[in-house]
C-alpha cells in the first residue's frame, strides 16, 4: 500500500484549516488539523464555479532561503513513515491545491492507493498498478519529429480549463546578475501517475514547443530543492521519448519510495567530473549533479541545455530525470541524498500510441519506476522483463557510443 503525503485544505465556517492524511485516500483517512499561515495566500479555487474563469492565478513566492540543498533522507523504514516528515510550503501549497481539485473532479479518474511491489531481484523496480491511466490519458498528438515545431490547433496548455492551474512560481530576485527567471504555472496533470503529479509549464502563451529551455529546467530543479519530501522527482520527456503533448513542459509527482538512480555508480566522462555514465540497470545514463543551490546548479543547467539540443538538433529522442541523490562514483545507500541528480537517457524515437508491453517506457520507467496497466502484467512481471523491455527502448551501441563522445567533446569546449 503507498502512503500519502498530501494536504488538504477545506474551508471551515470561520476559519481555513490544513489537514494532513496520516494515510491512504482522500476519502478514507483520518486527518490531522494544521495551523495554516496567515501570509501565505489561498491557493484554493472559489466555491463558485462561474468565478474561476476570471480568478487570479496565486503567486507561490520564495528565495534562496526556500531551496533545501541538505539534510533531506528517506526514512529508515521507508515508505512507512512518510506521514511523519515535515512539510515545506512548497509541499502544503502543491498538496492542498492538487487535492482540493481531486475532490472538484477535474482528473479524468479519480487516483485511489495504488497497489505496488518491489520487484525481486537487484534493480529494486518500483512497480504500481494503474490501469486507469493507460485507458483514460489522452491520446498522444501526431508527432513525426523531436524538432516538430508547436502547432497552435493541436491541444496546448492555453486550452486547459481554469481550474487546473494551482498556482505560478514566482522566484524572488536574488541580485542584478541572478538569471531571469520565467513565469512557469503549476498545473495538474489530469491523467496522474502518482499522487500530487503536476506539470510545469513555463509562460504558456509564447507557445514553445517541447524542447527543453534553461529556465524551465531551473524551475523543475528549484521545484525539488523547495520540497522536503525525499520522493519528490521532476522529469522530462522529449518528442520521441513518448512526450503526448508538443507544448515545453515538465513532469513533477511523489512517489513514497527510493528509485534506483539516487544511488546508483557511476564513472567520469571526462577529467574534471563534470559529466558521468550512469552503467547499472536499468539502463545507462549521463550523470550530472550539483550539491544544492547556487552556482553549481547554474552550471548544471548549461550543460544538460547544452547536451538535450545537441540530441534534438540530431534527431535523437530523450528522457530526464530530476531526483535528489548521493554524488558520482561508488554505489550509495538511499540515506545520502547530499545533492540533485539529473540523469539523461538517449534512445530510440517512439511516436504514436504504444499499447504493447506491460508498460510504455519513458522517465519514470527508465528511472525504475513502472506504472504497469493491467492487472495481469502486474502479477506475473519479472525484473528480467522489464529490464528487457527498458534496454529494447535504447540506441544500439555504436550510436550510444557516438553520442557518449559527442557530449564528453562538448563538456570539453566548455572547459577551453
Amino acid at each position: 500500500m503507498c502512503i500519502g503525503f498530501y494536504l488538504l485544505k477545506l474551508f471551515a465556517a470561520d476559519s481555513l484549516v490544513q489537514l494532513f492524511p496520516i494515510r491512504g485516500t482522500v476519502d478514507k483517512v483520518a486527518f490531522m488539523a494544521v495551523p495554516r499561515d496567515s501570509q501565505e495566500p489561498s491557493y484554493l479555487l472559489p466555491p463558485n464555479p462561474e468565478d474561476w474563469e476570471g480568478r487570479d492565478i496565486p503567486d507561490f513566492v520564495y528565495g534562496q532561503k526556500d531551496l533545501v540543498g541538505k539534510g533531506i533522507q528517506w526514512p529508515r523504514n521507508a515508505p512507512s513513515t512518510l506521514d511523519e516528515l515535515p512539510r515545506s510550503r512548497f509541499d502544503s501549497a502543491l498538496c492542498s491545491a492538487w487535492i482540493q481539485r481531486v475532490e472538484l473532479g477535474l482528473f479524468r479518474y479519480r487516483l485511489e492507493d495504488l497497489q505496488t511491489q518491489i520487484l525481486p531481484g537487484s534493480v529494486g523496480f518500483v512497480a504500481q498498478l494503474n490501469i486507469e491511466r493507460g485507458v483514460q490519458r489522452r491520446r498522444p498528438q501526431n508527432i513525426k519529429s523531436v524538432r516538430q515545431e508547436f502547432d497552435p490547433e493541436q491541444f496546448n496548455f492555453n486550452k486547459i480549463r481554469p481550474g487546473e492551474v494551482l498556482f505560478r512560481l514566482q522566484r524572488e530576485p536574488s541580485g542584478p546578475a541572478a538569471p531571469k527567471q520565467e513565469d512557469v504555472l503549476v498545473v495538474i496533470n489530469v491523467s496522474p501517475l502518482e499522487w500530487g503529479h503536476v506539470l510545469l509549464v513555463p509562460e504558456p502563451a509564447r507557445g514553445l514547443p517541447q524542447r527543453l529551455l534553461p529556465g524551465v529546467l531551473r524551475a523543475g530543479l528549484e521545484a525539488v530543492l523547495l520540497s522536503s519530501h525525499p520522493g519528490f522527482r521532476v522529469g522530462f520527456n522529449s518528442l520521441g521519448a513518448l512526450a503526448s503533448v508538443n507544448h515545453l513542459h515538465l513532469h513533477g509527482y511523489y512517489l513514497a519510495h527510493p528509485l534506483p538512480v539516487e544511488g546508483a555508480p557511476s564513472t567520469p566522462l571526462d577529467p574534471k567530473g563534470c559529466l558521468h555514465l550512469l552503467q547499472s540497470l536499468p539502463a545507462p545514463g549521463f550523470l550530472f549533479y550539483a550539491s544544492g543551490p547556487g552556482p553549481d546548479l547554474e552550471a548544471l543547467i548549461s550543460r544538460v541545455c547544452r547536451a538535450t539540443d545537441y540530441l534534438s538538433d540530431h534527431e535523437i529522442a530523450h528522457n530526464l530525470f530530476v531526483t535528489r541523490g548521493a554524488p558520482p562514483g561508488q554505489a550509495s545507500s538511499s540515506s545520502g541524498l547530499t545533492g540533485i541528480r539529473v540523469i539523461l537517457w538517449a534512445r530510440k524515437s517512439s511516436f504514436g500510441i504504444k499499447e504493447s508491453g506491460a508498460f510504455n517506457v519513458a522517465l519514470c520507467e527508465l528511472a525504475g519506476h513502472l506504472p504497469v496497466k493491467t492487472p495481469q502484467d502486474f502479477g506475473s512481471l519479472t525484473e528480467a522483463a522489464a529490464v528487457a523491455l527498458i534496454q529494447d527502448c535504447l540506441l544500439p551501441q555504436t550510436q550510444a557510443e557516438e553520442v557518449q563522445a559527442a557530449l564528453v567533446a562538448l563538456v570539453a569546449q566548455e572547459e577551453l
